[in-house]
């Protein structure tokens, strides 16, 4: 190391004075015009004695070393780099915002790079001194796409960003598999150029060609999801998550105020949209054997009618409604909606289809609560449990009644008291043992006020079912054939069979891949005034939890509210933006004599106020029905009857409420001296009435004026 010091120490003077004095002939050369220049001697390069060439050949050792060393570097730059650029036009190639011809583009500049970089590439023994301006275009391109303008020509740039059409989007991953199937090819050679990409990828004239080229192609197969799931449709401008009440008023209303709309339903279950009501009141009391099969049934005023809203011929196949030419609705049934993709507006199925949409509804119901110690007993017990929701619930049901001894309904709210009195009808045919718990006092103790619940509780004990109240089971076993069901009290109940009535849980499964609010305290995803999740998400129906500009935050499980919440949900869609302010009702029939309907909040622990008088004839659901013409009570509402009514005139006799003759009355559920909900015990199609009374959150010092409203004094 000190030598070689010691010999630059001695050539640098030599190389400067060399160099300076060869800089002022050439001054002086081209100062006279002189076309050569004067070359300095060999001998005054040197520095030891005359002739001695020793140091002067060590110098162009070295030089020669340098220039080596310099060339070896440019090459591997050079190759490096020109390496990252075909890995960087495979990824530009790849990516799927590009279409066919961007693709075709691209590998054509690949192929050219590679055959200009083989045809340029230097040696060892010659560096070249035209690569380090071809490395620096190189290293450009490959940091920004644009460059690509400045390797290829004209025409090919043009056709390497075509404007995005909806067939090139279609043809994307066509393409995609046929640009990616060389790298394999290629991977296994010893250069991994993709020069072969561009014999994979034919020129085409146009998108169509490429197109038609590609689908020509094996490997574009698996891609195409419609080979996969020939029955699901790629896109669908309506889609509709959930095949129940709500799901079909929205479609019914889309299809109202857009006659040509294409509408698609999603459904986890195998049966087409239906009501859900009679599956725990008419049906149990039809008299065709055959009703559990064809579930047509008979109203209470005799009439018969399917529990299916349209039959299947009113629905047009899933496959042909991207062709059907006035649109339609058709229903995808046994599939189920697992993930929702909000940004990109498209879903995926569980079998693993992808459905993208422009305007979705969740309509996805809730799913029946199931008591605690008997998910803990085990197999046995399970297996005997019916979770009552579903056409196959009401079948299953319907059969073991006829199989077992004894059933126990656990639960005193709406379903589980319908389903005691439809089940205590059978205890004399078929002689069934019925038997109903729950922890309250009374049937519908957490709606009625307990004086009603009481009543009510004595007419279900009246249609041959052994109620037992104050029950909070401890624990359920499976010993010698028999379910056996223990209470904290140390009561001890064996039973055959078990249908837990115990609730409602909202079906907020797609809330999390989809980014929506679940509200903490009732349940279901929040929405706006118009029944908004997000900007083009509506959610209707049980799972909707909204806000009542008179009553609060709140969410409702009732038929009436499917339907209506569904319908404004469909007029949403459609661009209507109208806010949700109708005060939905329920009702509950306890067989075809003692029936009642509700609005807005009834909950017994709030204060009430009843006013009763002596039923008649046509004071019970059956006659309800007869006059209405539906067995629906909600669809023969009319807002028009709250306006046409008048108060009665003549005068009210004193309420009977002390006699315990509760045939027919109105209680008023009271929150800060305002109404906040009412039941309208057997008195029937008054409910616009009762909607404006709540509408109208007025003070009112004498109640019993207020019920004159209802006439329910009238003879």
């Amino acid at each position: 190391m000190f030598k070689c010091k010691t010999v630059w120490n001695k050539l640098a003077p030599l190389v400067r004075a060399s160099s300076t004095l060869c800089l002022q002939n050439a001054k002086k050369s081209v100062l006279r015009h002189g076309r050569k220049l004067e070359m300095v001697q060999k001998a005054q390069m040197s520095s030891g004695p005359a002739g001695g060439g020793g140091e002067n050949t060590l110098y162009y050792v070295l030089v020669g070393a340098t220039c080596l060393g310099g060339g070896v570097y440019a090459y591997r730059t050079v190759s490096g780099d020109k390496e990252r650029y075909n890995e960087r036009m495979i990824q530009i190639a790849s990516r799927p915002k590009h279409g066919p011809l961007a693709a075709e583009a691209v590998a054509e500049v690949v192929t050219q790079s590679k055959e200009e970089s083989v045809a340029e590439e230097p040696t060892l023994t010659q560096p070249s001194v035209e690569e380090p301006p071809v490395t620096e275009a190189v290293v450009e391109s490959t940091e920004t796409e644009p460059v690509v303008e400045e390797t290829v020509t004209e025409p090919i740039v043009e056709a390497s960003i075509p404007e995005p059409t909806v067939e090139t989007l279609e043809t994307e991953p066509v393409v995609e598999a046929s640009v990616t199937e060389p790298v394999a090819e290629v991977a296994s050679e010893t250069e991994p150029t993709p020069v072969i990409m561009a014999e994979h990828v034919p020129e085409a004239s146009s998108v169509s060609e490429s197109a038609a080229v590609s689908e020509a192609t094996p490997a574009a197969e698996p891609v195409e999801p419609t080979a996969a799931h020939p029955d699901v449709p790629e896109h669908t401008p309506y889609l509709l998550i959930g095949g129940g009440t709500a799901s079909f008023a929205a479609a019914r209303s889309i299809r109202a105020r857009d006659p040509g709309a294409r509408v698609l339903i999603i459904t986890e279950e195998s049966d087409l949209p239906y009501m859900r009501p009679p599956l725990s009141k008419e049906l149990w009391f039809s008299d065709d054997p055959k009703a559990t099969e064809t579930l047509r049934f008979k109203q209470w005023n005799g009439k018969e009618r399917s529990i299916y809203f349209q039959p299947p011929s009113f629905y047009v196949s899933p496959t042909d409604l991207p062709k059907v030419e006035n649109g339609g609705v058709a229903v995808l049934t046994g599939r189920k909606v697992v993930h929702m993709d909000v940004r990109g507006n498209k879903v995926k199925l569980s079998d693993g289809a992808e459905i993208s949409y422009e305007k979705c509804l969740i309509a996805t119901g809730g799913v029946p609560r199931n008591l605690q110690v008997i998910d803990r007993a085990g197999e046995e017990v399970t297996k005997r449990t019916t979770l009552f929701r579903k056409i196959e619930d009401f079948r299953s049901l319907e059969k073991i009644s006829r199989e077992v001894k004894s059933i126990t309904i656990i639960g005193g709210g709406f379903l589980g008291s319908e389903l005691a009195c439809a089940l205590g009808r059978r205890t004399t045919d078929l002689g069934l043992e019925v038997i109903q718990m729950f922890p309250e006092k009374g049937n519908m103790g957490k709606v009625l006020p307990e004086y009603l619940s009481n009543w009510t509780t004595e007419k279900v004990r009246r249609e041959g079912v052994n109620v037992i109240t104050d029950a909070l089971v401890k624990n359920v076993s499976y010993k010698n054939d028999k379910l056996e069901i223990k209470l904290k009290d140390g009561r001890l109940i064996k039973t055959d069979h078990i249908v837990a009535a115990v609730g409602l849980e909202p079906n907020v499964e797609l809330a999390k891949s989809a980014g929506l609010e679940v509200d903490s305290d009732f349940g279901g995803y929040r929405v706006n005034a118009e029944l908004q999740a997000r900007s083009n998400i509506w959610v209707a129906g049980d799972a909707a939890c909204f806000y009542d500009i008179k009553l609060g935050r709140r969410r409702v499980e009732h038929h009436d509210h499917a339907v209506v919440s569904g319908r404004l949900a469909g007029e949403n869609m459609t661009g209507v933006s109208k806010p949700y302010w109708h005060q939905s009702m329920f009702w509950s029939d306890l067989g075809p004599d003692v029936g009642y309907e509700a609005i807005g909040i009834v909950d017994s622990s709030l204060p009430t106020v009843g006013v009763f008088a002596k039923a008649t004839a046509k004071d019970t659901p059956k006659a309800a029905t007869e006059q209405s013409g539906t067995g629906i009570r909600s669809e023969s509402e009319t807002e028009a009857v709250a306006g046409t009514l008048k108060a009665e005139t003549k005068a009210t006799p004193p309420p009977i409420q002390q006699k315990e003759d509760y045939g027919k009355g109105v209680i008023f559920y009271l929150r800060d001296q305002v109404v906040v909900g009412i039941v309208l015990w057997n008195v029937f199609n008054r409910m616009p009435i009762a909607r404006k009374i709540i509408k109208d959150g007025d003070q009112h010092a004498d109640l019993n004026e207020v019920a004159k409203l209802f006439n329910i004094h009238e003879d």
